[in-house]
């Protein structure tokens, strides 16, 4: 593969097929996470958030990863915080395609709520991290450790919340539980077999976000663009395609608890993503290489996450439009970031 950066039209052509890779793969993705939630008896609300999740993070995690090394941390810093905005974004997507209530009513869940805290909490870090003094302690800031445990934490408390809930959603005539369907012919092959075909197209997934990363950074070399907006406008929403198709096809499967899971589960490894951005830059830490769009784009993530929890609570039946009100205000928020960094 030749050196950076490369010509703009190749540039373009490498990030197109690798974005349509993410896609591809990640239709492939759901089928197999559904049917994986169901055989482990985890549920898709726990499945979807960790395994499903991370299988459609890792483009994120390899862009983040190869941009922080070859010292463009704002570039990785900002995909990781843009994806994460454009990600909540595809939760109204995915409740357009879902027809007969708002989505976050049929997928109410415990767990969709307390990932959606722990999300918050994580965006809320790595905000505190950026003010923080500056300094690392075993090369990363100590705000990386933070994420880590909190991250661990979290999942600890939200799995023992699933197994012994004190609060549940109460349930409606439109509210879709979670129990095991038929998978069609996935229903043939054993957990050993789904598990290395799951492995396999997450793979897949990752070395298109690899591509997507230098091509990436190739864009920002020639057109002179900011990071800011190349990181969180053009990788922010190819990093997001993998789980807006997920989200949708999940939704079209009947999988309405998958779907948001995997949004928010995907978005609270995107957050982790800048523990990996830390590791990966040697200039220090990437928490105070960002600067003031990478921050913007932060706190509207922390905003549009906050939205989509309170609607997850809320749980509107019907809204304005085909969406919910929390749809309609991620739609707005998105469209306001991607204004105020092309500005």
């Amino acid at each position: 593969m030749t050196a950076l950066p490369w010509p703009l039209p190749g540039s373009i052509a490498v990030f197109l097929c690798a974005g349509v890779v993410t896609v591809v793969g990640s239709v492939r993705l759901v089928a197999l996470g559904d049917t994986l939630a169901d055989r482990t008896g985890w549920g898709e609300a726990f499945f979807g958030a960790v395994f499903f999740g991370l299988a459609t993070s890792l483009s994120g995690i390899v862009m983040t990863a190869v941009t922080a090394a070859t010292s463009q941390p704002q570039l990785g810093y900002s995909n990781a915080v843009g994806g994460i905005a454009a990600q909540t974004t595809a939760v109204a997507v995915a409740d357009a395609f879902h027809r007969r209530v708002n989505l976050e009513h049929a997928a109410a869940s415990l767990s969709n709520v307390l990932f959606g805290c722990l999300l918050i909490a994580l965006l809320a870090l790595a905000l505190l991290g950026s003010f923080a003094p500056d300094g690392v302690l075993g090369g990363l800031h100590p705000v990386s450790y933070l994420m880590i445990g909190c991250y661990l934490g979290g999942l600890h408390l939200v799995r023992r919340a699933g197994t012994r809930p004190l609060w549940r959603a109460v349930a409606t005539a439109e509210t879709l539980p979670d129990v095991p369907n038929e998978h069609g012919p996935l229903d043939r092959h054993g957990q050993a077999w789904l598990w290395s075909r799951f492995a396999a197209v997450g793979l897949l997934v990752a070395a298109g976000g690899w591509l997507i990363a230098l091509a990436a950074e190739s864009l920002l070399t020639v057109t002179g663009l900011t990071a800011g907006f190349v990181g969180a406008v053009l990788m922010g929403a190819v990093n997001a395609l993998p789980e807006t198709v997920a989200a949708v096809a999940a939704v079209r499967r009947g999988a309405a608890t998958l779907a948001v899971a995997a949004v928010l589960g995907g978005n609270s490894l995107d957050a982790l993503n800048l523990v990996v951005g830390d590791v990966a830059y040697r200039g220090g830490s990437i928490f105070h290489a960002a600067g003031p769009q990478q921050l913007f784009v932060t706190a509207t993530a922390l905003f549009m996450t906050t939205v989509l929890v309170g609607g997850l609570l809320v749980r509107q039946v019907a809204g304005w439009g085909r969406l919910g009100f929390e749809g309609v205000i991620l739609f707005g928020s998105y469209v306001v970031m991607l204004i105020v960094l092309a500005t």
